[in-house]
């Protein structure tokens, strides 16, 4: 049972990064799949999550309008397109996995290992 997150990076203010989620090792088409972050000497918080199937998404208000999640089911992936970044956007990105659609940390079962986004001039 695997999450494998990656595509983290040093962006400019304004710019934009994808994100990638690999899910493998069981079926996760029943799962929710969320995102989060922790930024610097905080706590870890939802960032967005959806269905496999694309319903139930939604997003923190923090990044609701510059991120997206999107699904690619045939390669079992998530990503999440952050565009106009901002430096407290500055975090640790983790994917994880829920049975239910929730944006409680706790309700998640499987999480990746997380990659590092930095937005900085």
């Amino acid at each position: 049972v695997q999450l494998q997150a990656s595509g983290g990076g040093l962006v400019q203010p304004g710019g934009s990064r994808t994100l990638s989620c690999a899910a493998s090792g069981r079926s996760f088409s029943n799962y929710y799949m969320g995102w989060f972050r922790q930024p610097p000497e905080k706590g870890r918080e939802f960032v967005g999550g959806t269905y496999w199937s694309g319903r139930s998404t939604f997003y923190s208000d923090s990044v609701k309008g510059r991120f997206t999640i999107s699904r690619d089911n045939a390669r079992n992936t998530l990503r999440l397109q952050m565009n106009n970044l901002k430096p407290e956007d500055t975090a640790i990105y983790y994917c994880a996995a829920s049975r239910y659609a929730t944006r409680s940390e706790g309700e998640y079962n499987y999480w990746g290992q997380g990659t590092l986004v930095t937005v900085s001039s």
